[in-house]
């Protein structure tokens, strides 16, 4: 019997405690364009902000509300977190894969659990879990490789 090594396998099946998050270099693998598809979250107003200009190169101070914390965000993270502020951001007509993709993008991108998710989004966690596990991958979301 071998002791644990601590890292997990790759073929191990993700669990209710298996960390999740927006894995960035999946995009870039697929080909998929990470942009539209954070842009095709926000509001039909927000695209069209965005649209009007350039400001994306344009750096813009972010204060969380919650923690004061200022952070520097480009016009396309200001208006996530501006949209993550709405309260119907996320609903029940959501979608589970949308819904758990605008957590990670509100949250920027910190590793959540199903277990976790559920307690967000007030779904099963079950349910979340067999959304986001199977061999198909949405939108980029992925267990936390070396955990």
């Amino acid at each position: 019997m071998q002791a644990p090594t601590g890292k997990p396998n790759a073929l191990a099946k993700p669990t209710l405690d298996t960390p999740f998050h927006i894995d960035y270099g999946w995009f870039e693998r697929t080909n998929t364009d990470l942009r539209l598809e954070i842009l095709s979250q926000l509001s039909p107003e927000q695209r069209d902000r965005l649209s009007q200009g350039n400001e994306e190169t344009e750096l813009l101070d972010f204060v969380d509300p919650a923690s004061g914390e200022v952070t520097q965000v480009d016009a396309l993270g200001l208006e996530i977190q501006v949209a993550a502020s709405d309260p119907n951001f996320i609903n029940p007509q959501t979608s589970v894969i949308d819904s758990v993709f605008r957590v990670f993008l509100a949250n920027s991108n910190q590793p959540l659990t199903p277990a976790e998710l559920a307690e967000r989004l007030s779904r099963p966690p079950k349910t979340i879990l067999g959304a986001i596990s199977g061999r198909q991958v949405y939108k980029g979301i992925r267990p936390v490789s070396g955990v």
